[in-house]
């Protein structure tokens, strides 16, 4: 199943600084719940996405490279392609991704031609629009948390020289709050915010239905 994917997120430093930090793929990984880097080989990146879906747990493991990086135009296009560990279900994707400033900070917009095959394409075109805008709503949580607290910028160290020994001193930084996720759990992504949808609609007709039921009696 291919569909088209756009995003965006806001995170509280300019472009410039942006930049660096979402380039830093080891360090953000833990930002995107149920995503881990195993290694990173100049622009080619090997990790694994785990996803939970109540009693179904798929595991992928693939490659991601950087197809550009145009630090001028502030711009970025990645390929990607996994495959289950456990099954024979696939994913790929193209995705392309601009930084620009913005009065939060900086707006990274996302375009993804996603391509999915086996047990995920079961979700549908409707609900992976909804699953992808919450996992990156909660990415960009996680990233403004790591950006605060000084985890992603060139003084994470909080290294200090001393003027005239030039001697280096660490001092400690605030550990950021991410909220790291072994593994994602589709649940609250699909299947709460169809709940909450169905259920509203479902207390609506059965109240129509009633009204209904008591005009017919009152007729009759």
């Amino acid at each position: 199943m291919a569909i088209e994917l756009d995003n965006s997120f806001t995170v509280p430093v300019p472009p410039e600084q942006a930049w660096d930090v979402l380039l830093d793929v080891e360090r953000i990984a833990p930002c995107m719940p149920g995503a881990s880097v195993t290694s990173v080989q100049g622009d080619e990146i090997e990790g694994q996405v785990k996803v939970k879906l109540g009693p179904l747990s798929l595991s992928y493991k693939g490659t991601a490279k950087f197809t550009e990086k145009d630090p001028a135009s502030h711009t970025i296009a990645i390929v990607a392609s996994g495959k289950e560990t456990r099954g024979a279900g696939t994913a790929s994707a193209n995705v392309q991704a601009s930084l620009k400033p913005d009065e939060a900070g900086t707006l990274v917009s996302i375009h993804t031609s996603l391509n999915v095959t086996g047990r995920p394409a079961q979700f549908g075109r409707s609900l992976l629009p909804e699953v992808s805008g919450k996992l990156i709503g909660e990415f960009a949580s996680n990233l403004a948390a790591l950006i605060e607290a000084g985890g992603a910028t060139g003084t994470e160290s909080g290294e200090t020289a001393d003027a005239e020994s030039g001697d280096s001193t660490a001092t400690a930084k605030p550990a950021p709050a991410i909220q790291h996720e072994e593994s994602l759990n589709a649940f609250k992504f699909v299947v709460v915010p169809v709940l909450k949808r169905v259920i509203p609609v479902a207390a609506i007709g059965a109240a129509i239905a009633v009204v209904f039921r008591r005009l017919t009696r009152k007729k009759s």
